[in-house]
């Protein structure tokens, strides 16, 4: 139960710190970090398969998608990285003081969150469950993958031009 709530601090903050930073690549590198913890976490409630989907996808290609969409955009000046890390700070204070009050408010409630799930019904095969049990899941994580890659091809376009 103690990895639990250490997992989840360590998710708190690396989504935190991701929204926090003013550096696109150290939001990238926390938005990765948060996904891998919530894969660990999936995993950990007996959801293997949604733990793969997770690291493969939202750790893996969604975070390489991101670093390529950076590599087309303009560097902050020297000048303006200090006005845009003040504006960032002003824009997102309250943060921090809402995840600290939800976390003593759980403390002082007792809440203790419940993470088992039931076992399954019956044991099936990997591809029973994504073919004929998931198949919006995966058309959904399909569609996904596409909208990313059209993203990064229409960025590709434009930096021709």
């Amino acid at each position: 139960m103690t990895l639990d709530f250490i997992l989840l601090s360590v998710l708190v903050l690396a989504a935190l710190w991701t929204v926090m930073t003013i550096r696109l690549i150290h939001s990238i590198v926390g938005l990765a970090i948060t996904s891998v913890i919530l894969s660990i976490i999936m995993y950990r409630l007996n959801s293997p398969l949604a733990a793969v989907f997770e690291l493969s996808v939202c750790a893996g290609l969604i975070s390489v998608i991101f670093i390529i969409a950076v590599g087309f955009t303009e560097r902050t000046s020297k000048k303006m990285f200090p006005a845009e890390r003040k504006e960032r700070l002003t824009r997102f204070w309250y943060l921090p003081f809402i995840i600290i009050a939800a976390a003593l408010l759980m403390s002082q409630f007792l809440i203790v969150p419940h993470f088992e799930l039931p076992p399954p019904a019956e044991s099936q095969n990997v591809r029973n469950v994504l073919w004929n049990l998931k198949h919006l899941d995966l058309l959904g994580q399909v569609i996904v993958l596409l909208a990313g890659a059209f993203g990064v091809a229409v960025l590709f376009k434009e930096s021709k031009k």
